[in-house]
């Protein structure tokens, strides 16, 4: 029986704040203003996405992975100013093990700490667990990006550790990658609904 993370990129998530569907090749018009005027978006990224070439590369690296089944990016459309906001996507999909990783997440300037991200970690999160039937969903950072942990932490993330020196950086150093997680019985019991009350 096939399941329905085979059948992911059929899938368009919603509410009435944000939509999140597939990446497509033509949504670099959309990105592509991000990628030329705020570079700093991917300074704690492992792969930035700044400048024309950089974009391209991202979209079709997204689109490489998403066709071998390995992760699933998103665009992210913002209702309520009917723009295109960023990108989101799973990744590092296990199935024989019911987990999945959440991340690649960035947003331009105008759509941090708008309510945006709850929106679309809720969605993201409800559909992993209540439709892919995963049982464990991961995040992971940049050990020193402190607003992208605190986000992590109020949709009801728990710390699990610290991976030291655990991969390069674009400057050719090394980052400490902070590890966190959401179980689905902690999602059922208590994330779902304390993410719900949060949005806006």
């Amino acid at each position: 029986m096939e399941k329905p993370y085979n059948r992911l990129s059929e899938y368009i998530l919603e509410d009435e704040s944000v939509l999140l569907s597939p990446l497509k090749e033509r949504d670099i018009e959309f990105l592509l203003p991000f990628a030329l005027n705020e570079p700093d978006t991917w300074k704690y990224s492992q792969i930035s996405a700044k400048g024309e070439q950089g974009m391209l590369n991202y979209i079709n690296t997204a689109l490489t992975n998403r066709a071998a089944g390995k992760e699933y990016a998103f665009i992210v459309f913002d209702k309520k100013t009917a723009e295109y906001a960023g990108c989101t996507r799973f990744y590092d999909i296990q199935p024989e093990n019911d987990t999945l990783q959440l991340g690649y997440t960035w947003y331009g300037e105008k759509f941090r700490s708008t309510g945006l991200n709850k929106h679309c970690k809720f969605l993201l999160l409800r559909f992993a667990f209540e439709n892919l039937g995963m049982l464990r969903v991961e995040f992971r950072a940049d050990a020193r990006n402190e607003r992208s942990i605190a986000a992590m932490k109020s949709i009801g993330c728990k710390v699990e550790g610290i991976l030291r020196s655990h991969m390069w950086l674009q400057d050719g150093g090394r980052r400490d990658s902070i590890v966190l997680s959401i179980l689905k019985d902690e999602w059922e019991n208590q994330v779902k609904e304390n993410l719900r009350k949060k949005l806006l």
